[in-house]
């Protein structure tokens, strides 16, 4: 039986919206924020507000996002890809989470989980590692916590080694190596190499990494 207070068992996923039509309505500083993260990821940025804050004004005027300067009205998510409400009226919210699905529109609304299709994790970046924290829209302040913390013990040596990755394995790649998940795997020595890293000896780690994946590949 269902408990009342049971949460959806969200599907973890990473979502490319670079280039694609994001609708935020709202104009004011938790719009704000959504926009900026939406710009951060590549969206293209369309908001709809009659009023907005002095950023939002200045990202319009820079060119970077789109303004419809009005009320939000039925038909104006049309080709929209992911829609967020960020007003501070539930009734409007509501109307854009209703045309959103109408229209298979993904739509969050903002501290409404409920009556979301997705939430927005708690997250942090290095390069091109992301690591996402949520607690299923439980309790937002626990997964910045979480995410402070893990900030402290992930450094910028995790970005340095994926970009090597990235070398190597277009390196291995030409030289006609079959190398499997298991054998990364096995290769990645992975505190070894974020050390060097860390102390910036990149050659010396990537000379590791190559033997690792000739030496495993003949265990």
């Amino acid at each position: 039986m269902k408990r009342e207070d049971q949460v959806p068992a969200y599907y973890p996923v990473f979502l490319n919206i670079s280039g694609r039509k994001c609708v935020v309505v709202g104009g004011g500083q938790v719009a704000l924020r959504k926009v900026k993260a939406l710009l951060e990821h590549g969206a293209d940025v369309e908001v709809i507000s009659p009023d907005l804050c002095p950023e939002l004004v200045q990202l319009a005027g820079s060119g970077e996002i789109r303004v419809l300067a009005k009320e939000y009205r039925a038909g104006d998510l049309k080709k929209a890809f992911v829609a967020i409400a960020a007003t501070d009226d539930s009734e409007i919210n509501q109307r854009v989470v209703a045309e959103a699905r109408k229209g298979a529109v993904l739509v969050n609304v903002v501290d409404d989980a409920e009556n979301s299709d997705f939430i927005v994790p708690s997250y942090l970046r290095r390069g091109e590692v992301t690591v996402a924290v949520s607690t299923s829209g439980r309790s937002p302040a626990l997964a910045r916590k979480i995410r402070t913390r893990l900030e402290k013990e992930l450094g910028d040596e995790y970005a340095s080694l994926t970009h090597l990755i990235g070398e190597v394995r277009a390196e291995v790649k030409r030289e006609g190596m079959k190398v499997d998940g298991d054998r990364w795997q096995k290769a990645l020595d992975l505190d070894l190499l974020l050390e060097l890293l860390s102390r910036g000896d990149e050659a010396e780690a990537r000379a590791i990494l190559l033997s690792n994946l000739k030496s495993k590949g003949n265990d």
